[in-house]
């Protein structure tokens, strides 16, 4: 795992030494070595964080020719098979790296590599002779890739705050990707919450000449390409058992030490029983638990273990410990969040770095491409409370669905409805299974000042939802519109973001998600809705593979979502300074994001309460979380550089 940053300029020599502030900005990606390629009109580079071919696998990289220079964040995990292939070709390797591969591999075939590969990656290739630039981002967006392009200058890089190492770019909110990010809880691809900077959108490539930018799509996933060759429930999970194996086989690759998230759930318990069929030696797994008793699933974590006998490292947070890491979780994320959620998994990556490991593979990807998710079940109930409206019983199925919030277990029918209810009946909308979600969301905006509530007077965020919809959404089922929302939206633009990829990196640890395989992901896509979700059954098909597998009392349990205290967090009165100067009129004001005069009266009202909505809670994080945003990223108010900071780079001259 690594980061790479980069400029191209058609013009005028791009500098090199502001490259390697650039790396230097995100030396945690990849603290282990750096490396520049510095060109006429390119200058690009790479910190690493060895874990394939440490010995011989420094960036950037060459092709055999020396006409193509790689560099390359990620992972290639096919890239044994792919190099056999090339050399039946006649292409010969120096190194033993994926990252060798990859050139030799666009070399061969240029972007119609790109199905070739197995992984996570994010890349830029650099074409000697015909002076072009090619970056590329896997199919799902694990991997992050970030540009912004101004007067024939493109600057790009793995993390946004390497490309406010250019002084030359303005920083500034864009006032729609924040209407973006709390309604759908991220900015809809390819924006970003910052002005003119952008994200290379999962699943695409780009190219840069000084002719302009060309992007393209080499991939995408759709939900109503129903496998006809699969014919009954036991064919598929054999199907699924076997692919689920290679994934974790593939993702089993690396010269260093690869360890397990276990969280309770059947997620990571299942992929960390595969992971010891394949594998039996001793395996670390690692899991973190909350001191306040509503958010904290210790208990499975341990039974898991046991059964399972890994070699198990826990810690339990507390509130105080989230409010006093925030401000770092904020830096790596890079954008305003609603959760303290994305916290906790950077305490948890930190206790695996503390413990001198570098990869772990995480459950991620199950609930969105097998169902598992209340959002899912929430839709179906909606949809069949909407034929009987009236209905007084209907709505009491929404209770199980969340025995672990404590405001549903007094929740009468009248406040189920009120809450529920939002637009119960407009099931022909597209995005019926996610409205309520974003709804609730959308509340946050009630507290913007005058000023940006006048900007997006007559702004639609629904409409960026639209632009992205694949051909022919409005006639697939229902099931398949829900897991293409919450995939595309939800997986690639929040949680493998804010609680993966971010949170991970942020300790120089790179997480691998098998259930992400594209090959299962297809799969599951193409799996009638039934397999998935039968009745309010969640991931049948994988509650029938792992039966035996793991605990049954794991396999049974409710579905708990992860969650984290937010209000016990920021309110309390042993809460970090920081946060009441977030939350302090001057802050708001100078920000100019959030209404001082709805937000002061709202956070009184919150000391005083007992118990507090989800809804006050997100606005309360998602205030904070955009001040200090502001702070880090536009004021530009953060630690300092110095010269003894500053990396070393590697630097090959190539000008």
């Amino acid at each position: 795992m690594c980061g790479i940053a980069g400029i191209a300029n058609f013009s005028t020599t791009p500098d090199e030494h502001l490259v390697n502030r650039m790396l230097t900005r995100i030396r945690h990606r990849g603290p282990d070595e750096s490396g520049i390629y510095a060109g006429s009109k390119v200058a690009m580079g790479n910190v690493r964080l060895s874990i394939i071919d440490i010995s011989s696998g420094q960036q950037p990289m060459p092709d055999s020719s020396k006409r193509y220079w790689i560099v390359f964040n990620g992972e290639l995990f096919n890239h044994i098979e792919l190099r056999a292939e090339l050399e039946a070709k006649g292409y010969t390797f120096n190194t033993n790296s994926d990252t060798e591969v990859i050139v030799q591999l666009y070399a061969c075939y240029g972007k119609d590599a790109l199905p070739k590969m197995n992984g996570q990656f994010a890349l830029a290739i650099w074409d000697t002779l015909n002076e072009e630039l090619f970056l590329a981002r896997d199919r799902v967006g694990i991997r992050p890739l970030f540009y912004h392009n101004n007067k024939g200058e493109f600057t790009f890089g793995s993390e946004i705050k390497a490309i406010f190492e250019n002084k030359k770019i303005a920083r500034g909110f864009n006032s729609e990707s924040l209407s973006q990010v709390f309604t759908f809880w991220t900015a809809i691809t390819p924006y970003t919450v910052f002005k003119d900077v952008y994200e290379l959108s999962p699943g695409h490539f780009m190219k840069v000449s000084k002719s302009g930018i060309e992007t393209g799509k080499y991939w995408e996933l759709r939900f109503d390409n129903t496998n006809s060759n699969i014919k009954s429930l036991d064919e598929a999970v054999e199907t699924f058992d076997e692919l689920f194996a290679d994934a974790i086989k593939l993702r089993l690759r690396a010269d260093v030490e690869v360890a397990a998230y276990l969280s309770g759930g059947i997620d990571s318990s299942i992929t960390t029983a595969y992971i010891k069929k394949i594998e039996p030696d001793v395996l670390n797994t690692f899991s973190i638990g909350f001191q306040e008793g509503e958010f904290d699933e210790t208990s499975y974590q341990f039974e898991a273990s046991k059964y399972l006998d890994t070699r198990h490292h826990a810690i339990k947070c507390s509130a105080q410990e989230i409010a006093e890491r925030f401000p770092a979780v904020v830096w790596h994320s890079e954008t305003p969040i609603i959760r303290t959620a994305p916290t906790p998994m950077y305490l948890l990556s930190k206790l695996v770095r503390d413990n001198n490991i570098k990869v772990v593979i995480t459950g991620e990807g199950a609930d969105e491409m097998l169902a598992g998710y209340n959002i899912f079940k929430e839709a179906e109930i909606r949809r069949f409370w909407s034929k009987y409206p009236n209905s007084q019983l209907r709505p009491l199925l929404l209770k199980k669905l969340y025995p672990y919030l404590p405001q549903m277990k007094s929740a009468s029918p009248t406040m189920l409805k009120l809450f529920f209810g939002y637009k119960l009946e407009e099931v022909d909308n597209p995005f019926y299974s996610h409205l309520l979600r974003w709804n609730n969301a959308s509340h946050i905006k009630k507290h913007f000042n005058t000023e940006i509530t006048q900007k997006l007077e007559d702004y639609d965020p629904y409409t960026e939802i639209e632009r992205i919809l694949p051909d022919g959404f409005d006639q697939w089922e229902s099931l398949a519109k829900s897991q293409w929302l919450e995939t595309t939206v939800f997986m690639s633009g929040y949680l493998l973001s804010s609680q993966g990829d971010r949170m991970g990196m942020g300790n120089s640890i790179e997480g691998r998600y098998p259930f992400l395989d594209h090959r299962l992901m297809e799969f599951c896509a193409s799996l009638p809705a039934k397999f998935k979700l039968n009745g309010l059954t969640e991931k049948y098909l994988l509650k029938k593979l792992i039966r035996g597998k793991i605990p049954d009392s794991i396999v049974n349990r409710s579905k708990q979502a992860y969650r984290a205290p937010i209000a016990s967090t920021f309110l309390s009165d042993d809460a970090p300074d920081y946060i009441r100067q977030m939350l302090s009129r001057e802050v708001l004001e100078k920000v100019g994001v959030f209404n001082a005069d709805t937000i002061l009266p709202l956070i009184e009202k919150m000391k005083k309460s007992p118990r507090t909505s989800e809804v006050e809670n997100m606005v309360l994080a998602s205030v904070i979380s955009t001040n200090l945003v502001h702070k880090q990223f536009i004021e530009g108010d953060y630690e300092v550089l110095t010269d003894d900071l500053i990396l070393n780079s590697n630097i090959i001259n190539d000008k």
